[in-house]
């Protein structure tokens, strides 16, 4: 599972049946490579925690061992560390069991944290409590597009709805130990990482629909540059120059 959902719109924001055909796409990522690139980012708009953290997002997604544990180390050096466990469980609903699972395992050793005893979203027993969560969450996310996005994964599979809603929004994006504004941008970085287009699309209206700034999401798309391929840096530049464009 690379994103809590799928996107349900093209890159120029409409609002689309998650079914469209590839063709469509693909040409709508030909016309993506030759919009304008965006000049406004800089690094330092983003505090160092965040950027930090969206960098971590993006290592633990598709980074090498030793580049996560580089990003695990400058972390447990500059960012709160319930932050960083946060980022750690949210990792799972976009690089899967195996990176999160490496990525815990390395930040208990290199920050020397314990696992906590308890945690309240361990109990299953908060099902109905996710689900009101998640749909408030997934509602800020995605905004006008909300209930088309869940009519196009309902079409996918009920599951794959219900899943999104309860465990991802709900379960984890919805935890209140990180505010949704930082976990968008990391979600962005996750995405980016992991050459998700459709994905990144979603949660670049996302981000902005979470209260970060366009020159946030400029700076947190520079932040993850060194785990992209020249090509993903330039169509990612150009996907996010349509997009704030809108």
């Amino acid at each position: 599972m690379t994103g809590p959902a799928d996107d349900g719109r093209l890159d120029d924001g409409r609002a689309v049946n998650a079914l469209a055909d590839t063709q469509r796409f693909a040409s709508d990522g030909v016309e993506m490579v030759r919009a304008a690139p965006a000049t406004d980012a800089t690094l330092d708009v983003l505090e160092d925690a965040t950027r930090l953290l969206v960098r971590l997002s993006a290592a633990v997604c598709s980074g090498s061992e030793a580049q996560l544990r580089v990003a695990l180390a400058d972390a447990a050096a500059g960012v709160d560390p319930v932050w960083v466990e946060e980022l750690v469980l949210q990792s799972y609903l976009f690089a899967g069991l195996p990176r999160a699972l490496n990525a815990a395992r390395e930040w208990r050793r290199i920050s020397g944290r314990r696992a906590p005893r308890t945690d309240d979203d361990a109990q299953y027993d908060h099902v109905d409590e996710w689900r009101e969560r998640g749909e408030a969450t997934c509602e800020t996310v995605y905004g006008r597009f909300y209930e088309r996005l869940r009519h196009n994964i309902a079409e996918l599979h009920p599951a794959l709805d219900a899943w999104m809603i309860v465990e991802g929004y709900g379960k984890v994006l919805g935890r209140p130990a990180l505010d949704l504004r930082r976990r968008e941008l990391c979600v962005v970085a996750a995405c980016a990482a992991l050459g998700q287009d459709r994905q990144l699309h979603s949660h670049l209206h996302g981000a902005m629909h979470s209260g970060a700034s366009h020159a946030e999401i400029s700076a947190t798309l520079d932040a993850v540059a060194e785990f992209l391929t020249p090509a993903e840096q330039k169509r990612f530049a150009m996907l996010w120059a349509r997009v704030k464009g809108h």
